[in-house]
C-alpha cells in the first residue's frame, strides 16, 4: 500500500476497491471527513471559505497557509513508493468495479474543498472560492475559482462539475451509495454549482459532495489518439487529463507510474496548498510479493514504508547496516484522527453464520493473546470498539445521551446493551483456552448443532460445519493456521484459501467466500453517511460495498440514522457510541487487533516542517520534502 495520508476522497477510491487489509491497519486512511451545517461565519449574502462541523474553522478567511506546511519549502527532487501487486487502469470512475486503478492516480485531479489535517472535520476551498450551504441544510451551491485551469490551459467549469457528479454516482457503487441522498447537481451560474438533497438537516451533505474528484467533461466527451470516442464506463492506460498539482509523465504498466509537479499549477498559491506538493516527481514501483517488497526497500528501490507485519518492524530491518549508520529511519507517528475496526469477517449471508451464537462462539475460540505475545511481539491491542482508538468508542453502560438515544430504538436493538458492557473474551493460559472452548460448544449446540465422532455436525442434517478463510497473501497463514488450529479442537472443519489480489477484491466484492481473514474498516473522528456502505441493510446485498458482512439490522439503520442526523458534536459522540454498542452486542465480526501508531522506515532524504499535521500522522509527502545535505550523507536514490 502507497504510504502517503489519505484524504478522505482518496479513502473513498480506495474503499471501492475493497481495499486489501495488513496484518494491522495503520494507514491514515480517510482522515477527518465530515458533516458540515456549521462552517466559518457567512459573510452577509451566506457565503463560506470554508466548512466545519464543530464551529467555526480554526483558520479565518484569507490565511495565507495551513500551520503544518513550511511555505517556503523547498522544491525538486524524487519520492518513491512501493506498492503490492499491479494496475491495469487510470479511470477511477471505474475504481472498485473493472480492473486495478494505478495507486497515485487521484495527484492528477483536484477537488472542490481541501482537507485540513490539523482541525477535525474541516474543509476548505481548492477548486471552488465559497460554499453557501441553504439554511435547512437542503441543499448547497458552490462557487468555483474563474482562475481554476485544466493541464490542457482549458478552464474549470461548472459544466465539468456536473459532468463528473452524473458520472461518478451513475457508473461507481460507492459513490451511487454514498451520494445517494444528492438528487440533482446543475449549473446555476457561471461559476457556481447547486446541489440539492432529497432530505433537510443532514449537516454531512454541504461538504462531502465538495469531495469528489472534478473531470475534465471536455477530454472524457473527445477523441483518443485512434479517433475513439472515449468510454468514461471502460478502464483505460491513457494518460488522463487533470487539473492537480502533478501529471503523469509516464508509465510502464502493472510496473511503475511516474507523475511529475506541474510547474504552471494553477492552485500552487492557494492557502490549502501553499507549502505542500514539494517533490518534482512522485513514483509508484509495483511489487507482486510482500517479501520482495521489503528486500526491494533494502535495495533502495523505493524511499518510504509503512510496515504493517509486527514481525518484520521487530526483527527484519534492525541488522540491516542501512539501519545501523542511520541512511534508514524507523519511526513511529501517532495516529490521533482515526478509529478503525479490524476483523474475521463472517459472511451472514451464508446460513451457517446467521446464528448469532455460532459468531460469539468463533469469538471465543480466537486466543489473541497467545498469537501477540508469539507473533506480533505484544505490539498490538485487542480492538474492542468499531471506533478503536477515538472518543467515539463506547464503554461501560450507556448514560445519558447515549442512553436516551438507544431507549429511542429499545424495541430494534438487544436488551443486553443496557445491562451487559461488552468485552471480547480473553484467553492466553491452557485453563482460559478450556474454559472459553466450552462455553463456544455450548453456544453451538443452542444453535443447533452437535459434536459427533469429533466433528461439529449439524443436529438436524448431519452435515459438518466447514468454513473456508479466504486471503489475500502468505500472511494470512500467519493468523489463520493457528486459530485454525483452535477451532479443530471443537470439531469444526476449517481451510484456508489464498488467491492473489485481483482475484481477492473479486470474490469480495461479489461476496463470494464464508470468511475473510483480515477485513478493516477506517473511521473518522466524525463519522456519517459512510456509516450506511459499512453496516447498512441497503448495502448488504449490493455488490462492492462495504457491508462485507452482509449486516440487515434494523436497530443499526435506525442508530446510523441518529449519526448522520446529529445536531451537535455531543449527540454525535452519543448517537455513535450507541451504534457501536449494538453493533458489538450482535458479535458480527470477531475482532482483530490494532495500533495507535503509524510505524515507518524512510530512506533518509527528506525534511519536513517543524509541525506535523496533528490528524495526518506523518503528512507524508504531502509536506515533506527532498532534503539536499541528507541526501548527500545518504547517498541519491538509484
Amino acid at each position: 500500500m502507497i504510504a502517503r495520508p489519505l484524504t478522505r476522497r482518496a479513502a473513498l477510491a480506495l474503499l471501492s476497491l475493497a481495499a486489501l487489509p495488513a496484518e494491522s491497519h495503520t494507514s491514515p486512511a480517510r482522515a477527518q471527513g465530515a458533516p458540515s451545517g456549521g462552517g466559518a461565519a457567512p459573510s452577509g449574502d451566506g457565503w463560506r471559505h470554508g466548512l466545519s462541523l464543530l464551529g467555526e474553522p480554526k483558520y479565518p478567511a484569507g490565511f495565507t497557509h495551513f500551520d503544518y506546511a513550511d511555505p517556503n519549502a523547498p522544491k525538486g527532487g524524487l519520492v518513491r513508493f512501493g506498492s503490492q501487486g499491479s494496475y491495469d487502469n487510470f479511470n477511477i470512475v471505474v475504481a472498485g468495479l473493472k480492473g486495478d486503478l494505478e495507486s497515485q492516480v487521484s495527484l492528477i485531479y483536484d477537488t472542490l474543498l481541501a482537507q485540513a489535517q490539523d482541525e477535525p472535520s474541516t474543509y476548505y476551498g481548492l477548486l471552488a472560492e465559497a460554499v453557501r450551504p441553504a439554511e435547512d441544510l437542503g441543499s448547497v451551491v458552490y462557487r468555483l475559482r474563474p482562475e481554476a485551469r485544466w493541464h490542457d490551459g482549458k478552464p474549470v467549469t461548472a459544466d465539468d462539475v456536473v459532468f463528473s457528479f452524473g458520472v461518478l454516482k451513475e457508473n461507481s457503487p460507492q459513490y451511487a451509495a454514498y451520494y445517494h441522498n444528492v438528487t440533482k447537481a446543475e449549473v446555476v451560474g457561471p461559476h457556481e454549482v447547486r446541489f440539492t438533497f432529497s432530505e433537510t438537516g443532514n449537516r454531512e451533505l454541504p461538504q462531502i459532495v465538495g469531495q469528489f474528484p472534478v473531470l475534465p467533461k471536455h477530454w472524457w466527451e473527445g477523441k483518443d489518439a485512434s479517433g475513439k470516442t472515449r468510454n468514461p464506463t471502460e478502464t483505460t492506460l491513457e494518460i488522463p487529463l487533470g487539473s492537480g498539482p502533478y501529471r503523469l509523465a509516464r508509465f510502464e504498466a502493472g510496473r511503475t507510474a511516474a507523475y511529475e509537479r506541474v510547474p504552471d499549477y494553477w492552485g500552487r498559491d492557494l492557502a490549502v496548498n501553499r507549502g505542500t506538493n514539494n517533490f518534482d516527481t512522485q513514483r509508484a514501483e509495483y511489487f507482486r510479493d510482500a517479501t520482495v517488497m521489503i528486500e526491494a526497500f533494502k535495495a533502495d528501490q523505493f524511499d518510504w514504508r509503512t510496515e504493517n507485519i509486527a514481525r518484520n518492524w521487530a526483527t527484519a530491518y534492525d541488522g540491516f547496516p542501512a539501519v545501523r549508520e542511520g541512511r534508514i529511519v524507523k519511526e513511529e507517528f501517532p495516529q490521533a484522527g482515526m478509529g478503525i475496526m479490524q476483523a474475521f469477517t463472517l459472511n451472514l449471508r451464508r446460513k451457517k453464520f446467521a446464528d448469532e451464537r455460532v459468531r460469539r462462539a468463533f469469538n471465543l475460540a480466537f486466543d489473541f493473546e497467545e498469537m501477540n505475545r508469539t507473533l506480533f511481539y505484544g505490539l498490538y491491542k485487542r480492538v474492542d470498539s468499531y471506533f478503536f482508538g477515538t472518543e467515539l468508542a463506547s464503554s461501560g453502560l450507556p448514560e445519558g445521551r447515549e442512553r436516551a438515544i438507544l431507549e429511542s430504538v429499545k424495541d430494534k436493538v438487544p436488551p443486553s446493551v443496557f445491562t451487559t458492557p461488552y468485552r471480547n473474551p480473553v484467553n492466553g493460559s491452557p485453563e482460559a483456552v478450556r474454559a472459553n472452548l466450552r462455553e463456544a460448544v455450548r453456544l453451538f449446540q443452542e444453535a443447533g448443532y452437535e459434536i459427533r465422532g469429533n466433528q461439529m455436525v449439524e443436529k438436524a442434517s448431519g452435515q459438518p460445519f466447514t468454513v473456508e478463510f479466504l486471503g489475500y497473501d502468505n500472511s494470512a497463514e500467519r493468523v489463520v493456521l493457528p486459530y485454525r488450529a483452535v477451532l479443530e479442537r471443537i470439531g469444526l472443519k476449517v481451510s484456508l484459501r489464498v488467491v492473489d489480489p485481483a482475484q481477492y477484491q473479486n470474490l469480495a466484492r461479489s461476496f463470494d467466500f464464508d470468511a475473510l481473514a483480515l477485513s478493516s474498516w477506517p473511521e473518522s473522528l466524525s463519522p456519517g453517511n459512510e456509516q450506511r456502505d459499512f453496516w447498512g441493510s441497503a448495502a448488504a446485498d449490493r455488490p462492492g460495498s462495504r457491508n462485507l458482512a452482509g449486516i440487515k439490522d434494523p436497530g443499526v439503520d435506525a442508530l446510523i440514522d441518529k449519526v448522520i442526523y446529529a445536531g451537535d458534536r455531543e449527540e454525535l459522540v452519543a448517537a455513535t457510541r450507541a451504534l457501536d454498542r449494538v453493533l458489538l452486542a450482535r458479535n458480527y465480526v470477531v475482532p482483530q487487533w490494532s495500533s495507535n501508531v503509524s510505524r515507518t522506515l524512510r530512506w533518509n532524504r527528506f525534511g519536513h516542517p517543524a509541525v506535523l499535521p496533528k490528524y495526518g500522522a506523518s503528512g507524508f509527502p504531502t509536506t515533506w520534502w527532498y532534503d539536499q545535505a541528507l541526501t548527500a550523507k545518504t547517498g541519491a536514490a538509484r
